[in-house]
C-alpha cells in the first residue's frame, strides 16, 4: 500500500501512518499468520521431593483389539525416578472401572500420590474422577486447553513404548497384550540420560536382578540402615541430575521462543485450528480465519496461561489457554466491534434455533448408512452449520422436512 501510495501522494509520516492502519485492521489481524517465534518462556514442573508422590498419566489409543478386548494402554510414570506402569485397558470401560485398575495398579503398590498431571483427556475431565481424587487427598493438575505439550516426559514414553511393541510384534508375533509386561520390564531396567541410571535403580536403590547382573546383585548384601541411607542417596542424587537436566532443556527451549505476557482486562484473539477436518471452536474449514475474537483476559494463571471470557457459543470450551494461542488485538477507535444481542431464560440459558436444512449426506459403515443432514442454526446475527441425525432432527423439528 505504501509504494502504491507514495506514487501519487505523500504528506509528513506517511510511512508510519500506513503501518498503524494496516496492524489496526481487524481482518488482518484475524487472518494473517505470525512471523514471530513463538510466545512463551519453558515452564518446567517442579521436580518432586520423593518418589511416587507426584505422577503422570495418558491413554494410548487406536490399537488393534486383541483377543482379551483390550484396545488401548494406560500409561503411567513417576515423574521422579521415572519408573512407569504400562497398563492394557478398554475404551469402553466406564470411569468406575477405570478408578478400580487405578487402586489395584497404582495404589496397591505405591501408596495414594500427592499430584497426577495429565491432559484434558475426558476420562479425567470426567466428574466421578474428579470426585475420586478428591476424596483421596490427590491434586489434579490438568494441561491448558489445545496445549498438549504440558507433559512431555508420558508423551515421550509414548513414543519409546510403541516402538518397542513394533519390536516385539514384528519379531515374536501374537498379541500385543501378551509382550506388555516384558516391555514394561525392558523400560524400568534401561539406562535413562535425565537420570543417569535405570528408574529401577532410582527406585530401588540398587541395579535390577537380571542374566546380566545375577552375580554382582547376589553377593552384594545389604541390610538395616545402610540401605535406607543408600536408598535416600540415590533420591538425592536423582533430583541433583534432574535438575541439571531441566536448566540445560530451558536454556535450549528459550532460544527459540520470545517472552510474551499480557495483563487482566486485555484482549486477544485465540488461534484457531486451519487444518482440513479438524474443528476448533466452530471453526473447521482450511479458509477460515486462524484467530477468533477478541476476548477479554480475566485472570492469570501460572506463569503462561490466561482464562479468557469466552461468549456463550463457546460454552463447551475450556477458558484456560497457553500464551502461544493468543494474540494481542490492536485497538482501532475508528472501529466499534459488533455484539450480538443474547437474551437468556430463567434459568441463564438461551435458545437456538434451526433455520433449515442445508444438505443430506449419508455416511456409510461397515454394516449400514446412517443419514445426516446439515443444519443450520440462528441466534440474533450468528450462524453456525452442524451435522446432525436425520432421524433426530425429524423427532425434535418435523417443520423443517414439511
Amino acid at each position: 500500500m505504501y509504494h502504491d501510495l507514495k506514487q501519487i501522494v505523500w504528506w509528513p509520516g506517511m510511512k508510519n501512518y500506513i503501518a498503524r492502519f494496516i496492524s489496526r485492521c481487524l481482518t488482518c489481524q484475524k487472518v494473517k499468520a505470525q512471523r514471530q517465534r513463538p510466545g512463551g518462556l519453558l515452564q518446567p514442573l517442579p521436580i518432586p521431593e520423593w518418589k511416587w508422590e507426584d505422577i503422570s498419566m495418558d491413554f494410548i489409543t487406536g490399537l488393534p483389539r486383541t483377543p482379551r478386548g483390550h484396545d488401548a494402554i494406560w500409561v503411567i510414570v513417576d515423574r521422579l525416578t521415572k519408573v512407569a506402569h504400562f497398563i492394557p485397558y478398554k475404551e469402553g470401560h466406564s470411569t468406575e472401572k477405570m478408578a478400580r485398575i487405578y487402586v489395584s495398579e497404582i495404589v496397591r503398590l505405591h501408596g495414594i500420590p500427592l499430584r497426577i498431571v495429565s491432559d484434558r483427556d475426558s476420562r479425567f475431565v470426567s466428574h466421578f474422577w474428579k470426585g475420586f481424587q478428591q476424596a483421596l487427598g490427590t491434586d489434579l493438575n490438568l494441561s491448558t486447553a489445545y496445549h498438549p505439550t504440558t507433559d512431555g516426559q508420558t508423551e515421550r514414553v509414548n513414543q519409546i513404548l510403541q516402538d518397542m511393541l513394533r519390536c516385539y510384534i514384528l519379531d515374536y508375533k501374537g498379541a500385543w497384550d501378551e509382550h506388555l509386561p516384558l516391555v514394561e520390564f525392558a523400560y524400568n531396567n534401561s539406562y535413562q540420560e535425565s537420570l543417569k541410571m535405570a528408574p529401577f535403580e532410582a527406585l530401588y536403590g540398587r541395579r535390577c536382578r537380571t542374566p546380566l547382573y545375577w552375580l554382582e546383585v547376589g553377593e552384594k548384601v545389604i541390610l538395616g540402615p545402610e540401605l535406607l541411607q543408600e536408598m535416600e542417596e540415590a533420591t538425592k542424587k536423582t533430583r541433583l541430575q534432574l535438575s541439571r537436566v531441566i536448566e540445560r532443556q530451558r536454556k535450549y527451549a528459550n532460544q527459540r521462543r520470545r517472552p510474551l505476557e499480557f495483563v487482566v482486562g486485555d484482549q486477544v484473539f485465540l488461534k484457531v485450528s486451519p487444518t482440513p477436518g479438524v474443528k476448533r471452536f466452530g471453526r473447521h474449514h482450511k479458509l477460515s480465519p486462524r484467530f477468533v475474537g477478541p476476548y477479554v483476559i480475566s485472570e492469570r494463571v501460572g506463569g503462561s496461561a490466561y482464562r479468557l471470557e469466552l461468549p456463550a457459543s463457546l460454552a463447551g470450551v475450556h477458558d484456560v489457554f497457553h500464551v502461544s494461542q493468543l494474540r494481542k488485538y490492536i485497538h482501532d477507535p475508528n472501529r466499534v466491534l459488533e455484539e450480538v444481542p443474547v437474551i437468556p431464560e430463567a434459568n441463564l440459558s438461551y435458545l437456538i434455533e434451526p433455520s433449515k436444512i442445508v444438505e443430506y449426506q449419508e455416511r456409510k459403515l461397515r454394516k449400514r448408512t446412517i443419514p445426516m443432514v446439515k443444519v443450520l442454526w440462528v441466534h440474533g446475527k450468528s450462524e453456525e452449520y452442524t451435522w446432525e441425525l436425520e432421524s433426530d432432527m425429524r423427532n425434535k423439528y418435523p417443520q423443517l422436512f414439511s
